[in-house]
């Protein structure tokens, strides 16, 4: 009897941790050293704020751009419907976000028009190696295409 009691109890917590949902919660500060950025400029912020929960995510970067600090803040469903928050040059992202169990990453897509006419796509996936958080980021316009790979620490 003492056995199977074992038994029953090991199952229960090795499974414990089975198919949860990775929590991208946190203050993140930027690792340059882990990140891969892009060769003329980056889109890296310095660090992020991040509140996730079940059916939403609240991201706030705070960056630097030509010695001005700045924050954006991005409001996201985690149910494929379409977001919008604000976007560069006082344009519009319209954004989708959706979570896939299997790799458990975030992938999040932007589109923002500017006022020139200009098309900017924007996907970010985002996932957790160890105790880091990692943004793979890829924009693509007119302009060209920018890959970038950002790390941050948990604060």
């Amino acid at each position: 009897m003492k056995n199977i009691v074992f038994v029953m109890a090991l199952v229960v917590l090795s499974s414990a941790g089975y198919g949860q949902k990775v929590n991208f919660s946190g203050d993140w500060k930027f690792n340059n050293e882990l990140s891969e950025q892009g060769d003329q400029f980056s889109l890296a912020p310095n660090s992020i704020v991040v509140k996730h929960t079940k059916k939403t995510l609240e991201m706030e970067r705070n960056s630097t751009w030509d010695g001005q600090d700045f924050t954006t803040n991005d409001f996201f469903t985690l149910d494929g419907k379409e977001c919008e928050n604000p976007g560069m040059m006082d344009s519009i992202k319209k954004s989708t976000a959706t979570y896939d169990k299997k790799t458990q990453k975030l992938t999040i897509t932007s589109y923002v028009k500017l006022e020139d006419g200009t098309e900017v796509e924007i996907l970010e996936e985002i996932s957790k190696e160890g105790e880091k958080l990692v943004i793979d980021s890829a924009v693509s316009s007119s302009y060209g295409d920018m890959f970038e790979k950002f790390v941050f620490d948990k604060q």
